[in-house]
């Protein structure tokens, strides 16, 4: 019996970071001198009040409220 390969190219509802976006992500959050410090801080202070659910709700919504306003 052959199995279909399933695609994983995305769609209407995925949305795809690639390993570029994320490296300069962590270089920012990680390396840069001002805002290191500030994401840092937002992570320690979501990290002690919020669940990790909360969490993830809130980085999606962040994700898709930068899509939505991409000019801001």
């Amino acid at each position: 019996m052959v199995i279909s390969p399933i695609s994983i190219l995305g769609g209407d509802s995925v949305y795809c970071i690639n390993e570029a976006q994320m490296e300069q992500a962590k270089k920012l959050a990680e390396e840069d001198p001002e805002s290191s410090k500030k994401i840092r801080a937002a992570l320690d202070s979501l990290a002690s009040d919020f669940t990790r659910n909360e969490r993830a709700a809130l980085a999606f919504t962040i994700i898709e409220n930068l899509r939505e306003n991409r000019e801001k």
